[in-house]
């Protein structure tokens, strides 16, 4: 687990909104790929998740190892454009079939899903997404 006294911080990691690109880049960067499926608007272990894990210094340390990939499904269809939600969408069935959000997902710079994660309980315990970030570094 996380020291509770870790402080957020601003998000420095660049995720990336394109499926091709980020296998693309993680080909180029010999990384894998890590897919983090949300409903930003409308989950709430999402948006909770994105302060306990996603703005800390222990996830900035990891994230470096990774291409990232984010996902967004919102219910408000003004924050993102009718492609960028059909690719989403289009992503979503390939890799996240149950609709699990939110959903970390980790693929290999080929396309194929090596693990994933889905859930979160809200009650600051970060430790399993941490492992599974670790475990694919």
């Amino acid at each position: 687990m996380v020291a509770q006294s870790e402080k957020s911080v601003v998000i420095k990691s660049t995720w990336l909104t394109n499926y091709d690109d980020a296998l693309s880049k993680a080909e180029k960067e010999d990384k894998n790929v890590l897919v983090y499926f949300t409903g930003s608007d409308w989950c709430a272990p999402c948006k909770k998740l994105k302060k306990d894990l996603f703005e800390t210094t222990t996830f900035q340390d990891i994230s470096g190892d990774y291409v990232m990939l984010y996902i967004d499904i919102p219910m408000n269809r003004d924050l993102i454009s009718a492609e960028q939600l059909k690719h989403n969408k289009e992503i979503a069935t390939k890799y996240n079939r149950k609709k699990a959000v939110p959903l970390l997902a980790i693929l290999n710079a080929k396309g194929k899903k090596l693990d994933a994660y889905s859930g979160y309980n809200m009650n600051g315990k970060i430790q399993h997404h941490l492992d599974l970030l670790k475990k694919y570094q």
